[in-house]
């Protein structure tokens, strides 16, 4: 079994994935999910469930929907329902292991990949690559109603980017002119606050021969920190335009791109 939530909230068992019914049905899984092995309170899953909509009888609705969730787990994995998902003293805990979510399995790749940039940097980029390659669309996008929801998939977003950007790190350091300059231009323009993948761009547009659309970039994200936030670029940002402009020794050579970094 495995229950994916980096996209749309699914069980994948056997070959295909499988919906668990209603958006609440979906919204509940979603929650256990988050926390494999954990109890989650009855009341934390109320007022995810119906935050501002105060219900009479909230708990007895939150008992008949965790049980109809409990037969669509019974029907897909043939597995007693009350088994995977078992009452405790405060409320509800997926009894699964914590690697048959997604996320999870994703959050522990990703750290270890990006601990792994500077030492082994081609290592580094297969395990970030099978990180990321377990995203199917935005985290838990079928349900985004709920305050603790929406906070955990603009945590795994962040995560998400963040080992991207790992990733094109260690890219450059192993062959810094092998980099999908579309696929970074696209990220990065999605993400125009974040200032280490305009750095990456940079570099990545030097080292295939585009110099001036590598400091055209800066030139941008200067604008646009000044215009809407009123800021100058970081160090990190001007220290590798200044690299570029002068055409730095320091970019040469893939270990010393992941060096200058």
């Amino acid at each position: 079994m495995d229950i994916q939530v980096l996209g749309s909230v699914s069980v994948r068992y056997g070959s295909r994935p499988h919906t668990v019914g209603s958006k609440r049905l979906t919204a509940i899984l979603a929650l256990l999910a988050l926390s494999p092995g954990r109890a989650v309170s009855a009341d934390q899953l109320e007022d995810e469930l119906w935050a501002g909509r105060p219900l009479a009888n909230a708990r007895n609705a939150l008992q008949a929907s965790v049980g109809r969730l409990r037969r669509h787990l019974c029907a897909i994995t043939g597995r007693p329902g009350d088994e995977l998902i078992r009452t405790t003293a405060s409320g509800y805990q997926l009894d699964v292991p914590a690697g048959v979510v997604d996320a999870q399995r994703f959050r522990e790749q990703a750290a270890g990949g990006s601990a792994l940039v500077a030492r082994d940097p081609a290592l580094a980029a297969l395990a970030l690559e099978d990180a990321l390659a377990l995203w199917r669309g935005p985290a838990l996008m079928d349900v985004h109603d709920g305050l603790r929801l929406r906070i955990a998939a603009a945590d795994l977003e962040e995560r998400r980017i963040t080992a991207y950007e790992d990733l094109i790190t260690a890219r450059l350091a192993v062959d810094p002119r092998g980099i999908p300059l579309p696929e970074l231009r696209a990220i990065a323009a999605e993400h125009p606050e974040r200032e280490r993948l305009s750095e990456l761009l940079m570099l990545a547009l030097y080292h295939a021969g585009r110099q001036s659309e590598a400091l055209d970039v800066f030139h941008r994200a200067r604008r646009r920190l000044a215009e809407e936030m009123g800021l100058e670029p970081g160090r990190a940002l001007h220290r590798a335009y200044q690299a570029i402009l002068e055409q730095d020794d320091a970019l040469g050579e893939p270990r010393q791109v992941l060096a200058a970094l």
